[in-house]
């Protein structure tokens, strides 16, 4: 089981993907609730249907699924995965998450923490950065030739 928000998608989201497909012979795939990504994140640029739509077309991925909105542990009991796969990013404390499956008599859950794969746009905030750049970059282009003419 691997999850994330998958706002924009990008390379490190598939790199991320395929590691986790590389431990099992299926990967279910939790997309973060609407709600979720607004109390942890921001508002999401796309719905919680849409996002799990498209990570469930990516080729690594055998099946996605909307997080509960309540609880997390919930959905990870529903899918009752042998691992729970963690972007090299994710703010999730192992043993802390190790703790809470204990708790839930889930201690038989292996969780890995898999590597990080370096690309220029491997991140949302990257993206979304290049974007304004180019924007303001755009823009004083433009200001630039209105004052020449």
């Amino acid at each position: 089981m691997a999850g994330g928000t998958f706002d924009i998608l990008h390379l490190g989201h598939l790199h991320y993907l395929q590691e986790a497909k590389e431990l099992a012979d299926e990967l279910v795939v939790v997309v973060a609730c609407d709600k979720t990504v607004r109390e942890h994140k921001h508002e999401p640029l796309m719905d919680e249907d849409a996002r799990r739509e498209m990570v469930g077309a990516l080729k690594p991925v055998d099946k996605a699924i909307v997080g509960s909105e309540e609880d997390k542990f919930d959905t990870v009991e529903e899918v009752d995965p042998d691992i729970i796969a963690l972007g090299y990013d994710q703010r999730h404390e192992e043993e802390k998450l190790k703790e809470n499956l204990r708790a839930r008599d889930m201690e038989d859950i292996e969780v890995k923490r898999l590597s990080h794969h370096s690309h220029e746009l491997d991140s949302s905030r990257y993206i979304i950065r290049k974007i304004i750049d180019w924007y303001s970059m755009k823009k004083e282009l433009e200001k630039a030739e209105e004052e020449e003419d």
